[in-house]
């Protein structure tokens, strides 16, 4: 799709057929925008109607689950609802709580599918609101399966993701808006896997053995901060002619235009965004300390 767009994403639109929108009004009136002068499926609309029943259920359904387990559930804005799953037990160990995102996706086949893309701010322009995004999570999880065969059995790739999200997270509780909202987005889960992919196929598995763990995750943080400057940060899968044979991706992917994730950030941004991810890096034994205190560890922004 061309025009405005969530940043570096791969979306789309779908077209409602003309003869269905005037035979079902309802359908048309309750899930159509019209782009381009064209009735479109509204990811927006589809997504407040799937969180609309999704309340309804979860009332249906918390009395009946009130001896067993505590259940709520939550939506930011610009993310799939979250439900919150906590068991009630006598034992310590088992009050351990679950999230859950609940997407509403259509398939494609090929294991992608297309998934609702609400807008990124609470009065979105209806071009965003009509687009839906491509989802690969399926080829990502092959992706890891393939990586954890080839790998050293201790292999850290995995920790150095947790710990730079992590201190992602942690930077941003000291960060004032609107730059710790621009921080998240640009840095946010999708970038820092897409950065470890890439990193993780330049150079021997063998080096991520968990014994070189501080090296291999400064060498993260460096790349980022080099992709950043650079202002480039292509997508792994789109247009990837490097992804291993190994890792089957089916013909949309491969044929695909490449996607630059960070193509819609203002250069500024990256830069200052490059310069307080190094300065994380630097100070991280100071930040842990400081933003894991109890009067600090209040719930990060959505993403």
């Amino acid at each position: 799709a061309d025009g405005p767009r969530p940043c570096g994403a791969f979306v789309c639109g779908l077209r409602a057929r003309d003869g269905r929108t005037r035979r079902c009004r309802p359908f048309a009136e309750g899930f159509c925008v019209e782009l381009r002068g064209r009735s479109h499926l509204s990811s927006g609309l589809v997504l407040r109607w799937f969180q609309g029943h999704l309340q309804r259920c979860l009332g249906a359904v918390r009395y009946r689950l009130q001896e067993r387990c505590r259940v709520s559930l939550s939506a930011c804005p610009g993310q799939p609802p979250t439900l919150h799953i906590l068991p009630c037990s006598d034992y310590v160990c088992c009050h351990i709580s679950m999230a859950v995102r609940l997407i509403p996706a259509i398939p494609l086949g090929d294991a992608l599918y297309l998934t609702a893309l609400p807008p990124e701010g609470p009065h979105g322009s209806p071009g965003p609101e009509a687009l839906w995004a491509l989802n690969a999570s399926r080829h990502e999880q092959r992706l890891l399966g393939w990586l954890k065969e080839q790998a050293p059995a201790a292999s850290c790739h995995l920790k150095c993701l947790q710990i730079l999200k992590g201190l992602r997270d942690l930077r941003g509780h000291g960060l004032e808006e609107p730059f710790c909202s621009q921080w998240g987005r640009v840095l946010s889960s999708y970038v820092l896997k897409t950065a470890l992919f890439s990193l993780l196929l330049q150079g021997p598995l063998e080096a991520w053995d968990e014994r070189f763990l501080v090296e291999r995750l400064e060498d993260l943080v460096l790349y980022l901060r080099d992709c950043l400057r650079k202002q480039v940060l292509m997508d792994f899968f789109l247009g990837n002619a490097g992804v291993p044979e190994a890792v089957a991706l089916p013909r949309l992917l491969k044929e695909a235009a490449p996607v630059n994730l960070l193509s819609a950030f203002a250069g500024p941004t990256l830069e200052l965004v490059a310069f307080q991810l190094v300065s994380t890096w630097v100070q991280a034994p100071h930040i842990i300390r400081m933003y894991s205190s109890p009067r600090y560890l209040r719930p990060a922004p959505c993403r």
